[in-house]
């Protein structure tokens, strides 16, 4: 087969809404590079299915967070595996692309080989074994074929052990965050200039809303305390609107729950600072010059198994790309409503970690990229040139 004459067959499988936004990127630009000769099936959010994906199942059965959180929801993600696995069969597709959620995709790998197919199987985002979990990157070839890797440092730990690994750029500075226009935002919500807007960002998964939203909702009230001319944005997603919504529902602050990709970048660029869970988020954020926090809390028990396991100083990307902490880390016995404000108010104040923070964001954006062509361009040239060799 060649690209140019036969509609391709990519199989994607998204786990999580970080991965989604990656996935809708990597179909729009598969869909430019085939000329629309290209058609997609499988597992994403509702970026991805704008852009044409009919998923097999809602991937809120997928965010979940937490060594031990996980154990309730483990019987409906084996038979999610399992559903998975037999569409991919049903469908035949030329390709199947896993995005991040290696832990879910991992499964779905084994068992295709298992099964002895013939189609190539790639993955798009690394697991993060230079924090934990080291020796992953020694079995990983024998279920995956190649891996595309998001950090520039990655692939020295995938490719002594028989994996083709490429680093082919972060598609965080592809965001439209970057384009976003802050000014309509506020006209559009009505939200008067001399209100400063903080965005709230309390994570895309239930068990992080559950942990982190009160605390943050608790710092905008000591914010708001001091001062009347606050205004708090939260952008959410699918995967926990509706809990969001919930726990919003009575609260007397100055509050917007927006949902669209849209809303939540023009949100980013009205805003004086964010608070926001650990994640890509941060990475947006950081790119788009937006000076942030960020906080995050899980259960006791698994906060002690990670912290006999992980082999890092810092947890948040910027930081660690940088090898120096400029975004405040507050986790667990940190993550208060009293150190958020804390910290917050000297971003406000455009005090030292604010000036630390416009110093490092450049580097990170340099850092993020990879050529003169989009991270998503450069991992679907990557794509197209491994179909093509696996069919010669």
């Amino acid at each position: 087969m060649t690209i140019s004459n036969k509609k391709l067959k990519v199989y994607l499988i998204a786990g999580e809404p970080s991965g989604d936004l990656l996935g809708s990127r990597l179909m729009r630009a598969l869909r430019t590079k085939t000329d629309g000769k290209v058609e997609f099936f499988g597992l994403g959010g509702d970026t991805m299915e704008a852009e044409g994906l009919n998923p097999l199942f809602d991937i809120t059965d997928l965010a979940i967070m937490g060594l031990i959180e996980v154990i309730p929801s483990i019987p409906k993600v084996l038979r999610h595996i399992k559903n998975t696995v037999a569409d991919i069969v049903r469908v035949q597709p030329d390709v199947v692309i896993t995005i991040d959620s290696w832990s879910f995709c991992s499964r779905v790998h084994k068992a295709l080989r298992r099964l002895k197919t013939s189609i190539p199987q790639l993955h798009y985002v690394a697991p993060q074994v230079w924090a934990w979990k080291k020796k992953r990157a020694r079995t990983m070839y024998k279920y995956i074929d190649a891996l595309m890797t998001l950090l520039p440092q990655e692939p020295k730990y995938f490719t002594p052990y028989n994996l083709e690994t490429v680093f082919v750029g972060h598609p965080v500075i592809e965001s439209e965050a970057l384009t976003a226009d802050g000014e309509a935002f506020r006209k559009r919500h009505n939200i008067p200039n001399n209100k400063r807007i903080i965005s709230i960002l309390p994570g895309s998964r239930k068990t992080e809303v559950i942990k982190l939203l009160p605390v943050f909702l608790e710092s905008a009230r000591r914010l708001l305390s001091k001062d009347k001319d606050f205004f708090f944005v939260l952008p959410t997603v699918k995967t926990v609107s509706k809990m969001v919504r919930e726990m919003t529902k009575d609260t007397d602050l100055p509050l917007l729950v927006v949902e669209t990709q849209s809303e939540r970048y023009g949100a980013f660029q009205a805003s004086s600072a964010a608070i926001a869970a650990s994640g890509t988020v941060a990475l947006e954020l950081a790119i788009c010059k937006i000076p942030h926090l960020i906080a995050y809390k899980v259960s006791k028990l698994t906060a002690f198994i990670i912290s006999r396991i992980m082999h890092i100083q810092y947890v948040n990307l910027t930081n660690i790309m940088l090898g120096r902490c400029i975004v405040p880390e507050l986790l667990q016995e940190h993550c208060t409503a009293a150190e958020v404000t804390a910290n917050i108010n000297d971003i406000l104040r455009q005090g030292e970690i604010y000036q630390k923070q416009m110093q490092g964001f450049e580097d990170v954006r340099k850092t993020l990229s990879n050529g003169e062509q989009i991270p998503s361009g450069n991992a679907a040239d990557f794509i197209l040139q491994f179909i093509e060799r696996k069919n010669r």
